[in-house]
């Protein structure tokens, strides 16, 4: 990092405690480790980047909880536009603050390299300076909540500036790289639906780790209204909601409570539901159709034999729930000059996988996250148990050639 970022040291607790299963989810037999999303338990002490994992789920809570302060008194001027008319709001510049400052803490060492959404350039310009102010003004009071010693004004403007300029990294296939979207589905945020804040990192290539923090969601049953109302569901469900789900690869994919305090927390190991015949699967999709068509979707679904109705949802929450069993399938299917970003899915891809499931483009190729900021795909991404997998490639070559 720049020498004008202070850097603040603190330990970070740690826990690996298990606990029941949530709901949602089938009980399933851990297998050998044969090939990619097939995971075995191994001992924490043995996880090859244990250090940073637990460096991700502690960024992604601190920055979850600034998203949770945010979308509870989101006003107008605290939102703008990109030229992609895509929402931005101060929640999506401070959480990533939050998580390029988090990271750097835990390894002053290393300099930091993060393919993210957000740059400062917008904040930079005249007309951007009461929201970089807010934004200071955001992350400073969490900080201040969450780290007490560092007193109330850790940060300055230039110094924000900075750390959200730090996602500036092009990626690619050597070396390790963080992942970060720092609010995946902001129209749902802006919309008080469902969002989540997802981190992964890759190694060489590969993605190793993900977080998904989802303060909207609950740790149990998932239904429509969850998708359609997520921040009044949060509101009004206490500690039952918020969910953090992880990932190391190798070593399985689990879920915990979002808010649990530092050394208090449990984790459930999770996996990817073994429904086989597409009249018992649920599948998942966009709640808008901007970048995910309905139509197309509602195709795949008639050709494969589903019946039950798509569950609605914006963001990553859908790889969390296909790799907690609450669905069986997901599909996006972009129009044709929409580019996909790698942090829209790197941290959910290899949860999934490390629940037993598959992501790949729709012509079943597995996703490739070592090639820059963008992934190349045919066509568009499905993820589902292998016993389902393998026919959603099928019916989607019949779509396309319909």
């Amino acid at each position: 990092m720049q020498a004008s970022l202070r850097i603040h040291r603190g330990g970070l607790m740690t826990a690996h405690t298990r606990a029941a299963r949530p709901a949602c989810v089938r009980p399933y037999v851990l297998r050998p480790q044969a090939a990619a999303g097939v995971a075995v338990d191994v001992p924490p002490q043995t996880l090859q980047y244990g250090k940073e994992l637990d460096s991700a789920k502690a960024a992604v809570r601190l920055a979850s909880k600034l998203c949770q302060i945010v979308q509870r008194q989101l006003s107008a001027e605290e939102r703008a536009d990109k030229k992609d008319d895509s929402p931005v709001t101060v929640a999506d510049y401070g959480a990533q603050v939050l998580v390029a400052w988090s990271l750097q803490r835990s390894d002053p060492s290393c300099r930091l390299s993060m393919v993210a959404e957000e740059d400062s350039a917008e904040l930079r310009r005249p007309a951007g300076r009461s929201m970089l102010e807010r934004i200071t003004q955001l992350v400073n009071s969490v900080l201040a909540e969450a780290e007490p010693g560092l007193g109330p004004a850790a940060l300055t403007p230039e110094e924000v500036l900075e750390l959200i300029d730090l996602g500036g990294s092009p990626g690619g296939p050597t070396g390790r790289h963080w992942v970060l979207d720092p609010i995946d589905g902001t129209r749902g945020f802006v919309g008080m639906r469902q969002y989540s804040v997802c981190l992964g990192m890759l190694q060489d290539g590969e993605v190793v780790l993900g977080v998904l923090g989802c303060p909207n969601l609950p740790q149990g049953p998932v239904g429509e209204e969850h998708g359609l109302a997520g921040a009044a569901q949060a509101a009004a469900g206490g500690a039952d909601v918020g969910c953090l789900f992880s990932a190391h690869r190798g070593h399985g994919a689990y879920a915990a409570p979002l808010w649990a305090e530092a050394g208090a927390e449990s984790e459930t190991r999770i996996r990817v539901d073994d429904v086989e015949e597409p009249a018992g699967a649920r599948f998942m999709e966009s709640v808008e159709s901007r970048h995910s068509s309905h139509s197309t979707t509602a195709a795949m679904a008639r050709e494969l034999g589903v019946v039950l109705p798509p569950l609605r949802m914006d963001s990553q929450v859908k790889y969390g729930l296909l790799s907690r069993g609450c669905a069986s399938i997901f599909m996006r299917f972009p129009p044709p000059t929409y580019k996909e970003k790698i942090w829209d899915h790197a941290a959910g891809f290899v949860i999934v996988e490390e629940a037993g499931g598959r992501v790949t483009d729709a012509a079943g190729t597995r996703l490739d996250f070592s090639a820059g900021r963008f992934l190349k795909l045919d066509r568009g991404i499905i993820a589902a148990p292998p016993a389902l997998h393998a026919r959603l490639v099928a019916a989607a070559a019949k779509v396309a050639a319909a």
